[in-house]
């Protein structure tokens, strides 16, 4: 497939399998692995991963037949909190997923010397950070595997789809009778996701500051699902769909090949989006972002701070018609995930928990023009 042929190039790596989600590529990474006899990974072992994340990584875990182990995150930055990852690992939690929240890469000096000491199996979650580089070493190269998502609010979109990646022959082998195993999802599902750009393009976003006619016709085209959710509900309870893990179709890797050509372009206009922000947000109410030096972010989203965070989105969405981003509002997302039934309790990661409420996203994507960034600045202004 043309589109693994170019991750592999782009990478730098030996192999890209694609999948048709990111966690479909997580759940195959962790199969591989059992396969190739990886001890680490017997049914029931623990695998470390960041709190104030999607649950479509404590999923794959728990589909895997492993246990998610919580480790905290970051006040600051987001990403994995460095002295609470030491004090999670036990004998039982030889494996670990490191996430690069929001297209920052986590600090993988101290993550990879924590590996090493520890004799830790590193799988990256590269979902939010196609293009970020730390130290110049491209996100997804560092360990022993790693997944991404092109998933319809990724840094590049076929709607749904993922990869995931190594330079392990034997897992790589694993990855790509897996990926036979699979099979395609099925046409209906494929047909879908193609239609998700046609009616956001044609009708929804034309009609959607009309009489809330945008939104109403979203969701009646979801709940007759002739347009498909990001989450589905079974996964929220820790259920796998029947369509998960799949192939990623052809029609789907020729959306996101697409996409992919174009990832400097995104990068520019992301960048660009973003230092318009922090630039006009600099000494307002609100915390703004780390930019650390010799670090390259895929600038996903441009990540705020405010204590009113919940507020301005819902002011945002149902007064000004202005999308700003709520991940994550709570320690594990969507918000009504059954935190039971991801394992998680409340009080294992309070970094997490506390950033949820106070946390919000402003777009950067393709189409938020210099227009949308500035009426989004001033509306975020009134903000005390």
């Amino acid at each position: 497939m043309q589109l693994e042929n170019e991750f592999e190039s782009y990478l730098g790596v030996k192999y890209a399998v694609s999948f048709n989600s990111g966690r479909s590529a997580l759940y195959a990474i962790l199969k591989s692995m059992q396969d190739v006899g990886e001890p680490a990974f017997a049914k029931g072992s623990g695998v470390l991963i960041q709190a104030f994340t999607c649950n479509a990584v404590p999923n794959p875990v728990l589909w895997a037949g492993l246990e998610p182990v919580y480790v905290d995150c970051d006040k600051d930055d987001f990403n994995i909190d460095i002295n609470d990852l030491k004090a999670k690992i036990s004998p039982k939690t030889k494996i670990l997923i490191v996430q690069h929240v929001f297209g920052l890469p986590a600090n993988m000096d101290e993550v990879m010397q924590i590996v090493k000491e520890n004799n830790l199996i590193l799988v990256e979650d590269c979902a939010h950070s196609l293009g970020a580089e730390f130290y110049g070493k491209k996100v997804g190269t560092f360990g022993k595997a790693s997944f991404f998502s092109f998933s319809r609010d990724k840094v590049i979109s076929s709607v749904y789809g993922g990869m995931a990646v190594t330079n392990d022959d034997a897992i790589a082998e694993n990855l790509k009778n897996l990926q036979k195993e699979f099979r395609q999802p099925s046409m209906c599902w494929t047909i879908q996701q193609i239609l998700h750009p046609i009616l956001l393009a044609y009708i929804i976003l034309p009609i959607y500051n009309f009489l809330d006619l945008g939104k109403i016709f979203l969701v009646l085209s979801q709940w007759f699902h002739v347009l498909s959710k990001a989450v589905s509900w079974g996964e929220k309870r820790g259920l796998r769909p029947d369509y998960f893990p799949r192939a990623l179709p052809n029609a789907l890797a020729a959306m996101a090949l697409n996409q992919f050509s174009k990832l400097d372009k995104f990068y520019t206009h992301r960048k660009k989006i973003s230092d318009f922000y922090r630039e006009n947000l600099k000494n307002t109410s609100f915390v703004l972002p780390q930019e650390p030096e010799n670090v390259k972010q895929s600038y996903l989203r441009f990540t705020i701070k405010h204590k009113k965070a919940h507020e301005i989105i819902y002011e945002s969405w149902h007064k000004q018609n202005i999308l700003l981003g709520d991940w994550y509002t709570t320690a594990i997302a969507p918000f009504d995930t059954k935190m039971e039934e991801m394992k998680y309790e409340k009080g294992m990661c309070p970094n997490a928990e506390s950033l949820a409420k106070q946390t919000l996203n402003l777009p950067t994507h393709i189409n938020i023009s210099p227009k949308d960034a500035r009426r989004i600045v001033n509306f975020l202004k009134q903000w005390k």
